[in-house]
C-alpha cells in the first residue's frame, strides 16, 4: 500500500463501533474494555486514528458506557454517542448523524474491537480514498480462512460491486477469499445521505453499513477498494480465546518494532 497525500488534504474524523456487550467474553465489561498488552483493546484503535490525523473521534457506546466515558476522561478530541439498541453496524453509525452533519470532510468507520489496526493502513486508505475523490474506500485482505468475514465481489473489471456478509453468501461467494476487515472511509455528506436509505436485513434483521458501498457505487458513486492489508491485522476479538491471540500477535510486532 502505497501514500500520496494531498497538499490539500481535506478533514478526517473517526467513527468506532463500541457499543457491543461481548457475550461471549464471560464478562459484564463492555467488550473493548477488555486489555491487550495492558491496554483496553479500543485504545488501539482510537491511536491508530489519532495517528493518522483524525479528529474529532466519535465513540459509539452502549452496554456500561459509563465505563468507556470513564477510560477516555479528559481527552478532548473523543466525542461519546449513544447506540440504546443494538441494531446493526448501519444503526451505530446512523445514531452519529446529529455529529457526523456538523463536520466536512471524511470519517474513518472502524470496530473497536480490532486492536491490530495500523495507522500507515489508515493514512494509505485515506490517501487511496481523497486521491480518487470516492464515496467510499474500502480496505480488504487476503485470508486462508474467510469464514466469519464479509466477501469483498468484484465486477468483470475488477471494481467493487458489494460486500456479501457470511449468512448471506452464496456458495461461490463463501469461497471468495478477499474479505472487509471493516477499515473503511466515507466522504461524510454522502455517508448521511445513503444511511437515509439504508434498509433492514431481511436475513439479519439489523442494518448493515456493509450495504452502503454497493448502493452508492449503483448511484454511479465512486467506490475504491484498497487490498494488502496482512491477514493478521485484520483479526477482531469475539471471544477469550481470540484475545489471547491478538494479545500475542500484538507483543511479536512490538518486540519486532522494538529491535528495528
Amino acid at each position: 500500500m502505497t501514500t500520496q497525500l494531498q497538499p490539500d488534504q481535506r478533514p478526517c474524523a473517526a467513527v468506532i463501533l463500541a457499543a457491543g456487550k461481548g457475550t461471549r467474553m464471560n464478562s459484564d465489561l463492555p467488550k473493548v474494555l477488555h486489555e491487550v498488552q495492558g491496554r483496553p483493546m479500543v485504545h488501539w484503535v482510537v491511536e491508530a486514528c489519532r495517528e493518522a490525523g483524525a479528529s474529532p473521534i466519535l465513540l459509539v457506546i452502549g452496554h456500561r458506557g459509563d465505563l468507556l466515558r470513564d477510560a477516555f476522561e479528559g481527552q478532548s478530541d473523543i466525542r461519546f454517542v449513544e447506540q440504546p439498541e443494538q441494531l446493526g453496524t448501519g444503526h451505530a453509525v446512523d445514531v452519529c448523524r446529529s455529529e457526523l452533519s456538523q463536520l466536512s470532510g471524511d470519517a474513518f468507520v472502524l470496530a473497536g474491537d480490532g486492536p491490530l489496526i495500523r495507522s500507515t493502513t489508515l493514512k494509505a486508505l485515506l490517501a487511496a480514498h481523497q486521491n480518487a475523490g470516492a464515496a467510499a474506500t474500502l480496505a480488504t485482505a487476503e485470508v486462508g480462512n474467510p469464514t466469519g468475514y464479509g466477501r469483498i465481489v468484484r465486477t468483470a473489471e475488477n471494481r467493487f460491486k458489494a460486500i456479501v456478509e457470511q449468512k448471506n453468501a452464496s456458495e461461490a461467494e463463501l469461497a471468495i477469499r478477499e474479505i472487509y476487515p471493516s477499515y473503511a472511509c466515507f466522504d461524510i455528506p454522502q455517508l448521511l445521505e445513503t444511511l437515509v436509505d439504508l434498509p433492514r436485513d431481511p436475513v439479519g434483521g439489523e442494518y448493515y453499513l456493509t450495504e452502503l458501498p454497493a448502493m452508492m457505487a449503483s448511484r454511479g458513486e465512486t467506490v475504491e477498494l484498497l487490498p494488502g492489508v496482512p491477514a493478521e491485522d485484520v483479526l477482531s476479538i469475539n471471544t477469550p480465546e481470540q484475545l489471547a491471540q491478538v494479545d500475542s500477535l500484538l507483543h511479536q510486532r512490538m518486540q519486532t518494532e522494538a529491535a528495528t
